[in-house]
């Protein structure tokens, strides 16, 4: 969702029930956003200065409590409202699913005639009301070493990603906090500093850990580097490696529905192989672990494309999902997300062939984008002046150090200009040059970027000085105007016809294009290296693996809204690409006997 689409989310829709997810990245993004939310109600504010001691820090914690204080204001704000009338008390309980036992009990409540006994219903319903937890993300890897106004380097606690955990460990949150992007063992050793991951004397995490993994293995990995320092994860939360919004991390060509089955075999595992070392630190530092959480187990959810009630019962009936994460299709629910009004229109308008993998991002990193964006224009607009690229005002994702010895960022002026100049330089073909620096011209601002949406629609920036980035997963191009928060609620959990045509391609269908699209890519950029062509090959049986699989949940029965059926015709033309492709991956002994 970037860095400003959900940022203020749970103030629009915690006190419904909902839970969402805060980036925590940009700690100056969420200092205006808490000046203009903290005005708006009366919240006392005092700036807390970029520079300040432990300003990263201090800034993270005053934006989760500012946003924890409204929170509450709004939902005993809505636990005052009457029942039996059309307001948002009647919303909270009517967009809950319908096996909720309290959606039940509601529903009960109006079969009840007036009397003591309804009014102590009433009253019951009202206390067991309770906002959507609001979690936090961080990007691990975005962990760069700060310094002073002065130039003076900061010690390694004040980096990046230390200081917006130490932001979030300090705040009166009890939620969870999100690790996406990798590991960074700094980081996790780091949080042992805090106590509130792990149970207190009443046996309980105020702060639980939620880690975004790309396959089974890593789960394991990461698991066991928390479990050793006796933190325990609350949720393995599994993404499409290419079908999400963001950044992509691809897998090595692992398709989701075959992950998801490999979770679904070991998941038990997970609690196994974790426990014990959980055990031993509590015993190695005198604490006594509750007995009633011997037999928790962490929850496994999923997340990537998902786009119809169909598909999400796969997830959680075929594959045992605790869970299932719907994000794109939010940012065409004006009640939801924080989108300024062009970016919303630009989305709505999007079709397949607007939403694309790009390489846009400084990080290196495949980024997912929509054509058209106010940042693409203003990024070409630069391109051939004095001073391309961006003055870099926030250096979150700077990472190069080929001029400078303090890193910089790929879509920095200063680094934009060195580079044009060493390839102006160069004794190569003109053709050459061109192709180079349009590989560094492609880099846009998005720290600044994707945070500025959010400070236009609150009207904190004018747009025409403020160019706009943000990153849809490719499952929008189907959702195609804007809609209520109850409109996507009851979407998702099949209570209204589809907001999807039926010839929506399955997400599975979808996750195996974007595989074989990534292929495609890699071999194209590939040194033909024994080792590169060797990966390329697995790569390759890993897709042939995965389609193979889906081909026998094709087999089988559909559910409700699930399109199977484009599964079949997807593989078919799928392995044909990848036919094509074997001749250029091949083993290189083999080619050259083949030439003979």
């Amino acid at each position: 969702m970037g860095t400003g689409h959900s940022i203020d989310t749970p103030i629009r829709v915690a006190h419904f029930g909902i839970s969402s997810v805060i980036s925590i990245v940009d700690d100056l993004l969420l200092e205006r956003i808490r000046e203009h939310y903290s005005n708006k109600h009366g919240i006392p504010f005092e700036r807390i200065q970029r520079y300040a001691e432990d300003g990263r820090a201090r800034r993270v914690t005053a934006y989760l409590n500012m946003v924890k204080e409204i929170v509450h204001r709004n939902m005993e704000a809505v636990k005052e409202l009457p029942f039996f009338q059309p307001n948002d008390k009647a919303k909270y309980f009517e967009m809950l699913p319908d096996e909720s036992p309290l959606k039940k009990e509601y529903l009960e409540l109006h079969t009840m005639p007036p009397g003591p006994e309804r009014e102590e219903r009433e009253r019951t319903l009202t206390d067991r009301m309770c906002p959507g937890s609001i979690d936090v993300n961080i990007m691990v890897k975005l962990d760069k070493i700060n310094f002073t106004k002065s130039g003076v380097m900061l010690s390694d606690e004040f980096s990046d990603a230390k200081a917006a955990l130490r932001g979030y460990a300090n705040s009166l949150l009890e939620s969870c906090i999100v690790f996406s992007a990798g590991i960074n063992q700094s980081l996790f050793s780091y949080m042992a500093k805090f106590s509130d991951f792990y149970r207190n004397e009443m046996g309980e995490i105020k702060k639980k850990i939620i880690l975004k993994v790309s396959d089974f293995r890593s789960a394991l990995i990461q698991g066991k580097l928390m479990a050793r320092k006796g933190m325990e994860v609350h949720e393995f939360r599994i993404e499409s490696g290419l079908n999400c919004g963001g950044h992509a991390f691809a897998s090595d060509g692992h398709l989701l529905p075959a992950l998801l089955r490999e979770f679904k075999e070991k998941r038990e595992q997970l609690h196994e192989e974790f426990q014990p070392m959980v055990l031993r630190f509590y015993a190695s530092m005198g604490w006594t672990y509750p007995e009633a959480a011997l037999s928790e187990r962490p929850l496994v959810t999923v997340q990537g494309g998902i786009g119809t009630h169909g598909e999400a019962r796969r997830m959680r009936e075929q594959f045992g999902m605790d869970r299932t994460g719907w994000a794109s299709p939010f940012l065409l629910v004006p009640e939801a997300t924080c989108v300024d009004n062009a970016t919303r229109e630009l989305l709505r308008q999007s079709k397949e062939e607007d939403l694309y993998l790009s390489d846009n991002s400084p990080l290196g990193v495949p980024f997912n984008n929509v054509r058209g964006t106010g940042s693409q224009v203003w990024t070409k607009m630069r391109q051939g002046t004095d001073t391309p690229g961006s003055a870099c005002p926030k250096g979150f994702l700077v990472s190069n150090t080929e001029f400078t010895q303090k890193p910089i960022c790929l879509a920095a002026t200063e680094y934009q200009k060195t580079k044009y100049a060493q390839i102006a330089g160069m004794d190569i073909s003109e053709e050459e040059k061109t192709s180079m620096r349009a590989k560094i011209e492609i880099k846009e601002c998005l720290c600044e970027h994707l945070g500025n949406g959010a400070l236009i629609n609150l009207g904190i920036v004018p747009e025409r000085k403020s160019p706009q980035s943000i990153c849809p997963g490719p499952n929008i191009a189907w959702f195609d105007r804007l809609y209520t928060l109850r409109e996507m609620v009851d979407h998702i959990y099949g209570r209204c016809k589809s907001l999807v045509p039926p010839e929506r391609p399955h997400m599975f269908a979808k996750e195996i294009v974007m595989y074989v699209d990534y292929l495609e890519r890699l071999i194209s950029r590939s040194g033909r290296t024994p080792k590169e062509l060797a990966y390329l090959r697995e790569f390759k049986e890993n897709i042939e693996f995965g389609m193979a699989y889906c081909l026998e949940l094709a087999a089988g029965d559909a559910y409700d809204d699930e399109n199977l059926a484009s599964i079949p015709p997807c593989v078919e033309k799928q392995r044909e690409r990848l036919r094509q492709m074997s001749l250029l991956i091949e083993e290189p002994v083999a080619q050259e006997q083949v030439e003979a």
